[in-house]
This record gives structure tokens, C-alpha cells and sequence, in this order.
């Protein structure tokens, strides 16, 4: 066996140990945890949302996935601080894409509420979700996952399911809050789970293309405020 042989076969076998702990800690913590600490703090405030979105989530999500790619740096695809360089030309061939959203979420709130308008219950908790949301989970997804098994060197095929399973880890770790707010059944019922995978998709070529984790996470916060404003 090479050496290169053996080297995939070892961060293979991290991934997936990664990806297996990972799955589990965020299950115990939304299944088990959260529920005493929303019991602890009570109602939803700017403190409690802090805590839960920007420390806990930070700490589970953010700092592991930082430490795992510069520690592999060379088996990703691009380095921890190279992926945050800005480049004004990619971010001028995703403006379209931040149109189609705002498109399509204003359709269907004429779908589901009859018109469009700021919900009553939009705050500033929902922002601090929205921010730490979009970071986390694309540092996680994209930046260290879909950096460590997408090969630029790869045939299409083989980079076609590194964003394939990509795809699917993402809809996965969606599980425990569904199962958390009874609505597991419902998500694919109503096949609202299609929407998660397609998100993944644009989110996962967004940064493929650009080497860029910033406008990934833009497009995902973007997506998420426009969630959260009008539906």
C-alpha cells in the first residue's frame, strides 16, 4: 500500500469518525440539552439566543472545524485563511443568485400568508440566529467537510458525490430539530426536506467555485434572514 493510499484512507477514516461524533454531540445537546437550557432561561431573549447560537454552537461547530482544517490543510482543497480572501468578481457572478432568493421567498409568502410583510414575531434573536446559523454550519459543511473530499483533480463524476453526500450530511443534521419540534414527519411530507438539499447544492458550488467560504455563508445567512423576515 503507498503511501498516498494510506494517507486517504486515514482522513476517510477521520471524516467519517468526525462526522459520527459530531451527529451525535448535536443530537444529545438538541434532544437532551437544549430543552433544560431553554427551561433554565427561560422565554427567548437576546442573551439566551447569544448563548445557544453564538457560544455553544461556536463551540460544537466553529472551533472544531477550524482546528480539524488548518491541522489537514494539506487535504483540503483550500487553506483556512485562503478560503476568507474576498474577490469582488465572484461575488458580482453570485448576485443573481441572492435575486432568486428574494424571488422565491416572496412568492411564497404570497403562497402561504396572502402578502408580504415583516412577521410579528421577527426580533433581534432571530438576527443573532441568523448570523451564527450561516457561520457554523458553512465552516462545518462546507469549509472543512466538502473542503477535505471535493478534488479539483477528481473526475466530474467523483466531485459530483462529494457535493452529493454533502447534500445529505446537511439534510441529516437537520434530524434532532425536527424530531425536537415534532415536525420530522411533516419535513418530508411536505417535501420541505427538497429545499435543504437544493440549499446545500447552491451552497456547496458557491464555494467549489469560488475557493471562498464568505460568500457561502453570505448566501446562507441571506436565505435564512429572508426565512425569518417574511415566512
Amino acid at each position: 500500500m503507498t503511501q498516498t493510499t494510506t494517507n486517504k484512507k486515514s482522513i476517510s477514516l477521520l471524516l467519517i469518525g468526525y462526522t459520527i461524533v459530531f451527529f451525535a454531540v448535536w443530537a444529545i445537546y438538541t434532544l437532551l440539552l437544549k430543552p433544560l437550557i431553554c427551561d433554565a432561561l427561560g422565554e427567548e431573549t437576546l442573551i439566551s439566543s447569544l448563548l445557544r447560537s453564538g457560544v455553544i454552537k461556536n463551540l460544537v461547530w466553529t472551533l472544531p472545524a477550524a482546528l480539524l482544517i488548518t491541522k489537514y490543510n494539506n487535504h483540503c482543497m483550500v487553506s483556512l485563511r485562503d478560503m476568507f480572501v474576498q474577490r469582488k468578481k465572484d461575488w458580482l457572478r453570485w448576485l443573481p443568485v441572492f435575486a432568486l432568493f428574494i424571488l422565491y421567498i416572496v412568492i411564497g409568502a404570497f403562497r402561504i400568508r396572502g402578502g408580504i410583510g415583516i412577521v410579528d414575531s421577527f426580533g433581534v434573536d432571530d438576527i443573532v440566529t441568523v448570523i451564527f446559523v450561516g457561520l457554523t454550519e458553512e465552516l462545518v459543511f462546507r469549509g472543512w467537510l466538502l473542503n477535505a473530499t471535493y478534488k479539483e483533480t477528481d473526475p466530474q463524476n467523483k466531485q459530483y458525490i462529494a457535493i452529493g453526500l454533502n447534500a445529505l450530511t446537511f439534510l441529516c443534521i437537520h434530524f434532532p430539530i425536527w424530531i425536537s419540534k415534532g415536525t420530522f414527519i411533516s419535513s418530508f411530507t411536505s417535501f420541505g426536506f427538497v429545499s435543504i438539499l437544493v440549499l446545500s447544492v447552491v451552497f456547496s458550488v458557491a464555494f467549489v467555485k469560488t475557493r471562498n467560504i464568505v460568500i457561502p455563508i453570505a448566501l446562507h445567512m441571506f436565505w435564512d434572514l429572508l426565512v425569518f423576515l417574511f415566512m
